[in-house]
């Protein structure tokens, strides 16, 4: 694909040895012929790998479990703080702890300027109806930011159901249709629920990290080019997938000039406000 000048990365992270060698990342070293990771991973790094596929923005993330911290919010600050115009933070809290959850994503939006919040639901393995994330969902609508979510099968080594859209991403919509809500990994196999429940509400959003332009399902492919165009946001979900992977076949969509910069920018840059 020719580079294009407006790509922006809405699910990167650059990942600390407490996050990449996770146990759970297991599947996905075997799939991918990596092993563990023994030195930490120079930023530069990172922002090369966006060069290489003409990523201008990354919407780089924290990582928050029951474990802890694997990537804090403060460390991606830190990222920040060295390529203030390459990222923009999203926030990750512990559900465990409603009242300081909503006080930090409170800090990370106003005081660190986050640009949302990302809840992984099978680290929790709590599904997104769940009641420790109705607080958040309140302080994101005040706020005005977005909360993403993971949607589809878990390729970790984590249970899958959390990830279902519906019913969950449908009765959250439902309880908060203020809420701007951003799906990453497109939902497969459930990526036909998915596109119904982003159709039917109007703040539902899809993003296609996590997967490679060939690995699209069809359905999402059409959606992207027609109905759905406003609807479809890109992610990588780097270090696991390279922008350059996911972009590689993008071409081969056949997509029309305004869909192409909606998916690639234009969409993240309404949802997330980002300017």
């Amino acid at each position: 694909m020719d580079k294009k000048p407006d790509i922006i990365d809405v699910w990167m992270q650059h990942p600390t040895l407490r996050f990449i060698n996770q146990p759970m990342f297991d599947s996905l070293r075997r799939w991918t012929g990596t092993g563990i990771v023994t030195e930490e991973i120079p930023l530069e790094f990172t922002v090369a790998a966006m060069d290489a596929a003409g990523v201008g923005l990354g919407l780089i993330s924290a990582w928050h479990g029951p474990q802890g911290a694997l990537i804090s919010n403060d460390e991606v600050a830190g990222f920040i703080a060295r390529y203030p115009d390459r990222f923009a933070g999203l926030a990750a809290v512990d559900l465990y702890r409603p009242m300081e959850a909503v006080r930090e994503l409170r800090r990370c939006v106003k005081t660190l300027g986050f640009k949302g919040l990302r809840i992984v639901q099978w680290l929790w393995n709590l599904p997104p109806t769940d009641r420790r994330y109705y607080p958040l969902y309140a302080e994101c609508v005040e706020l005005d930011v977005p909360v993403c979510l993971q949607v589809g099968h878990t390729g970790p080594l984590m249970p899958s159901e959390p990830g279902r859209p519906i019913p969950y991403i449908d009765e959250v919509a439902l309880d908060f249709p203020g809420l701007r809500i951003v799906c990453g990994h497109i939902g497969y196999p459930w990526t036909v629920e998915m596109i119904a429940v982003a159709t039917k509400h109007v703040n539902v959003f899809i993003d296609t990290s996590a997967y490679t332009v060939k690995r699209y399902p069809p359905e999402l492919a059409v959606y992207m080019k027609k109905h759905g165009s406003k609807k479809v946001m890109f992610g990588t979900n780097y270090p696991m997938v390279s922008a350059e992977m996911c972009l590689k076949d993008f071409d081969e969509l056949g997509m029309g000039e305004e869909a192409a910069a909606l998916f690639l920018s234009g969409n993240a840059r309404s949802v997330f406000k980002l300017g």
